[in-house]
């Protein structure tokens, strides 16, 4: 069976970018020095799935930096071609994240990196995330986007591990209760 992961930083408020998308306050903690985990997260992970948000944040960067197949779950973008550059890597899908989990299943796809804030949210309302990644940026920004939007029920976790690191970001895992 497929399984759904989140690797994802917020603000010590919750909110994963300033309302219009910016995340200079994450951009520039970039300190290359310490290793928050990514490369061990991703190192299992057969396919990257991210929303449109994500993407058009992604695309604006120098160089587009990965290295597992990426499906763009979007509605807006379903029927848009893939840019020339991206062919091979990206492609779009207008599937719920449950069917888009299935086909993915069919294709032989075990471990699934989920990847921004309102995707992040569908998977949680749909209980397809097996566990989550939260880095903790030690900074206010007082408004923004969410982490973690409206429920239907309390989704119950539990806490596999904490650590700190020098920068001050502090990392957390949780497994999602079956």
């Amino acid at each position: 069976m497929a399984t759904a992961h989140v690797f994802i930083a917020t603000s010590l408020d919750g909110f994963i970018a300033r309302s219009d998308g910016d995340i200079d306050w994450l951009l520039q903690r970039d300190d290359q020095s310490e290793d928050h985990g990514y490369p061990a997260f991703i190192a299992d992970k057969d396919v990257i799935v991210m929303g449109r948000g994500s993407y058009e944040k992604v695309l604006t960067f120098d160089a587009w930096f990965y290295d597992r197949p990426v499906v763009v779950l979007s509605q807006q973008l379903a029927d848009s071609p893939v840019p020339e550059e991206l062919e091979g890597k990206v492609r779009f899908s207008s599937l719920t994240p449950a069917g888009l989990m299935e086909e993915l299943e069919r294709q032989g796809v075990r471990r699934v990196y989920i990847d921004g804030g309102q995707l992040v949210q569908s998977f949680l309302r749909d209980g397809l995330v097996a566990d989550m990644v939260i880095t903790t940026v030690p900074v206010l920004i007082g408004s923004g986007r969410p982490l973690f939007g409206a429920l239907a029920q309390d989704i119950e976790l539990k806490l596999v591990t904490s650590r700190c690191f020098p920068s001050g970001l502090v990392q957390s895992t949780y497994q999602l209760a079956p």
